[in-house]
């Protein structure tokens, strides 16, 4: 059995391989769109592997949109990333501190949320038929027989152990040096940045974000009372750091808080010199940064971007995090290693929680500890990997002209910004009707601007009826 498992490893390495290598080719233009590639059984003699394996690297290239198979033809080159579209420009926002409020436009847009006839574009979270819940339902099964009182019991303040300790080894990954005490787990990550926010805020101070800006984020703010300053933010490298070491001279900002890796709603990456740059910025000013390394394990690239935690000296850096995206959107597991402020989260947890769901927890930490999660991750991230690249395709052949689009290296999200002229508010509205919902960008704001961009996210099962459905947006959207 285990020598079927290595063997099984092998192929699978090495189709991806000669898939990356193809792929490389037609990124650089040396196999051209329109051009047809080598035969599944000339792709095997030149490359000296099974049929098999050169069937399963075309099958990777084609379910990623850059090849297609035409009938007793052939494969051949489809899409290149070369043809992305221009990226939006960075933000801009006004430089001062808004009171929090957008609940009317996301009660509009959210009030479906739970339809299943929609096809939601605009849900942050994978498909079910993405997540392993085949395997989480053994591991519960287990979890429920050997845990006392089968999970019924209180667990301790800090949360589950065997959870802890995973997530402690898994931030290795990411240059993390933590230990099992250092964290405390929470009812997912929104939970865990309330908490961030209420140990280090009262009403009537100023927060700084990125901008746009999760909405989720921008409600919590309005929920304790806080001011939003947003910051300017570019869709590859994240905040700005000249606007933020402006702002902290001229405001009093009491807290940071930003998506360090493949941020929700731009899809940008801080580069590890500006994450080293803000972590000094910030301990310099005193101001605490609220991590939010939510889609952290969703990368495309050969390995996890590294934390703005990995960086922290000090014990500013309140680190959140959660498999909410990932792997059990409605378990609600979260958790927070909140540095000096460990004591001040463990005492509001035991205000407002007193202890997290015991089960779940379990579950998420025995799914951490066999391996099974870092097998699930490899499969997630070459599905979205492909999505995204299917869906920008898509855009590019069906969307009006001058639609620019992110370029994510990671996560769930694409970042639209159509012509001047498109409200995308008027769009969801007219998309809803056909039975498609869209998240239109003034929900990420709490300012007047993104009302011609939109969120889409690629979490969803590629096929026939979703490539149909983004089609019809952009048809929408040409009609205005």
């Amino acid at each position: 059995m285990e020598h079927n498992s290595l063997g099984l490893a092998r192929e699978e390495h090495l189709y991806l391989r000669i898939a990356g290598e193809i792929e490389n080719q037609i990124t650089r233009s040396v196999l051209k769109i329109g051009e047809r590639l080598p035969s599944v059984r000339i792709l095997s003699r030149e490359q000296g592997i099974s049929v098999s394996t050169a069937t399963q690297a075309y099958f990777h290239l084609e379910a990623k949109g850059l090849i297609e198979a035409r009938p007793q033809s052939g494969y051949y080159v489809r899409f290149t990333p070369r043809q992305f579209p221009a990226m939006p420009a960075k933000s801009r926002p006004l430089l001062h501190p808004v009171e929090a409020n957008i609940a009317d436009i996301i009660a509009d847009v959210y009030s479906d949320i739970s339809d299943p006839s929609l096809i939601r574009f605009s849900v942050g979270v994978p498909a079910p038929e993405l997540l392993p819940i085949p395997k989480l339902n053994k591991t519960m099964h287990e979890a429920l027989r050997e845990l006392p009182a089968s999970g019924t019991e209180y667990d301790s303040l800090a949360g589950n152990l065997r959870l802890r300790r995973q997530i402690a080894k898994r931030a290795l990954l990411w240059g993390g040096q933590l230990t099992e005490d250092d964290v405390v787990t929470t009812a997912g990550c929104m939970n865990a940045l309330s908490f961030a926010l209420m140990a280090l805020t009262e009403r009537g101070d100023t927060i700084a974000t990125e901008s746009p800006a999760y909405f989720g984020v921008l409600q919590l703010a309005s929920s304790l009372g806080l001011r939003v300053l947003e910051l300017p933010t570019d869709c590859c490298t994240g905040v700005d750091l000249d606007a933020l070491e402006q702002a902290l001279v001229k405001e009093k900002i009491k807290a940071c808080l930003f998506v360090s890796n493949f941020s929700n709603p731009l899809g940008s990456c801080m580069p590890e010199e500006h994450k080293k740059a803000l972590v000094r910025l910030l301990e310099h000013h005193n101001v605490p940064l609220i991590e939010d390394d939510l889609y952290g394990d969703v990368y495309f690239g050969k390995s996890r971007p590294r934390s703005c935690k990995s960086y922290d000296e000090s014990g500013l850096v309140l680190w959140c995090g959660s498999v909410s995206k990932t792997l059990a959107p409605g378990y609600r597991v979260g958790w927070i290693a909140p540095g000096r402020y460990l004591e001040k989260v463990k005492r509001l947890k035991l205000y407002h929680s007193v202890s997290a769901p015991t089960l779940t927890q379990e579950v998420i930490g025995r799914f951490l500890e066999n391996g099974r999660y870092e097998h699930h991750l490899r499969r997630l991230r070459q599905v979205l990997h492909a999505n995204m690249l299917q869906y920008v395709r898509t855009i590019c052949e069906h969307f009006p002209e001058n639609t620019r689009v992110c370029r994510p290296e990671g996560g769930f999200m694409l970042w639209l910004e159509l012509p001047p002229h498109i409200d995308t508010f008027d769009l969801y509205a007219k998309a809803v009707r056909h039975g498609i919902s869209i998240a239109p960008g003034r929900m990420y704001t709490l300012q007047d601007q993104y009302r011609n961009c939109m969120r889409l996210c690629y979490g969803l099962v590629w096929g026939p009826k979703i490539e149909a459905a983004l089609r019809k947006v952009g048809q929408l959207g040409g009609d205005v």
